[in-house]
């Protein structure tokens, strides 16, 4: 069987390689991704899964199903991801992120007649945020992944690794509202909204001293005002709020929140605060998953590093990783001196050896998915490590 599906794989190369190229050359950023969408959801429908569309709120959302006839199966879930970075196109490959969990779910969904199992495609809109962002986050939050087993993923990057740990983040918008008025012949009669939003900034500064090692708040203006000779009556700012934990995340947030009031305050000002896209949670590993992941990428004739504290960003991969067994590990498509959000990784996610990583990392999902389908011990172990962790 392992041998059907790397021939299978093999033989359709140049298809699910034309996949990864097609959405490369047509990016589209979060909750925008229609022609990805469409392209994937046709393809896998055409391979006999039955595909459910417009999921949770996103409507370039999927879920893409094909089981065994009969009998209480294990069930498989592959995400796929194929937004793009504004202005950077797949300069985080998620071109090569869709099409392996293309690849990997139809080809042991070629099995399912001689195997009893579920093959589950989830199509992930949006997983670098914005508005109404990270699309995982709604799919948990809307109990999608109930039955579900395990989940998986691959990433491109400069190394073939396992799973690394992610930092949760709580992504807010803050509007301070005030008084408009002539800044030179009536100042008295204004409340300077700018006034609040940069004594904001200054609290979070100051802030960051008191904080631990793994928390990180970023932020950008995005309305300072409308002329110098008027005082701001509205200013908004964005910011993301990250911690190794969700609860270490919800911690340094409610401090945060704590300042914009204070800077509202201050200037006679009010403030609200609001998430602009779904929270992201921390991703937990499990251990044992990854272990059986190194062990598939070996037949498959690569070496996998065990390193796994390399890297802190974030991913909506971590919601799913809270509530069942998932892993998130990385595949290598360019050099160590090539990071992701650049040109040059949206060059590496287009090229040769992000067509090779396609076929690789499709069979190393597909492998992987039928061990688990045929040997219910390994499951069982899968299920009972992420429980302890």
């Amino acid at each position: 069987m392992e041998k059907k599906i790397i021939d299978f794989l093999d033989s359709n190369r140049d298809i699910f390689i034309d996949l990864s190229q097609k959405i490369h050359q047509h990016p589209e950023i979060g909750n925008e991704e229609y022609f990805a969408a469409d392209l994937l959801t046709k393809f896998l429908e055409e391979k006999g899964f039955d595909v459910e569309r417009n999921i949770a709120g996103h409507e370039t959302g999927f879920i893409a199903r094909k089981q065994s006839k009969n009998g209480e199966y294990p069930k498989i879930a592959f995400l796929a991801e194929y937004d793009a970075l504004p202005n950077l196109g797949h300069a985080c490959g998620h071109n090569i992120i869709g099409a392996i969990s293309i690849a990997g779910a139809v080809g042991l969904g070629e099995l399912l007649d001689n195997v009893s199992g579920e093959v589950i495609v989830y199509g992930c809109p949006s997983e670098e945020g914005g508005e109404n962002g990270s699309s995982k986050g709604s799919f948990v939050r809307e109990n999608l992944f109930e039955g579900v087993d395990v989940a998986m993923i691959i990433h491109p990057g400069s190394e073939h690794s396992i799973t690394k740990k992610s930092l949760a983040v709580n992504p807010l918008d803050f509007e301070f509202f005030g008084q408009s008025s002539h800044a030179a012949g009536s100042p008295e009669n204004g409340k300077n909204a700018l006034d609040a939003l940069l004594h904001f900034f200054n609290g979070i500064a100051t802030l960051r001293q008191h904080v631990k090692s793994d928390v990180k708040i970023h932020g950008i203006i995005t309305h300072g005002g409308d002329a110098p000779n008027i005082i701001p009556d509205y200013t908004k700012a964005r910011f993301y709020i990250r911690s190794s934990t969700k609860e270490g995340c919800d911690d340094v947030t409610e401090k945060v929140e704590a300042i914009a009031n204070g800077a509202a305050l201050m200037t006679g000002c009010r403030v609200k605060v609001s998430s602009f896209q779904n929270r992201v949670d921390n991703l937990i590993p499990t251990r044992y998953f990854d272990e059986l992941y190194v062990e598939t990428m070996k037949k498959l004739g690569v070496e996998v590093s065990m390193d796994s504290k390399k890297g802190m960003g974030s991913t909506d991969v971590g919601n799913v990783s809270q509530i069942i067994p998932t892993i998130h590990p990385n595949i290598k498509i360019c050099d160590c001196n090539v990071f992701g959000h650049t040109h040059e990784f949206a060059k590496a996610a287009g090229s040769i050896k992000g067509d090779e990583a396609v076929i690789l990392g499709g069979k190393a999902l597909a492998l992987l998915g039928l061990d688990l389908i045929l040997n219910k011990e390994k499951l069982e172990n899968i299920k009972e490590n992420f429980l302890s962790r």
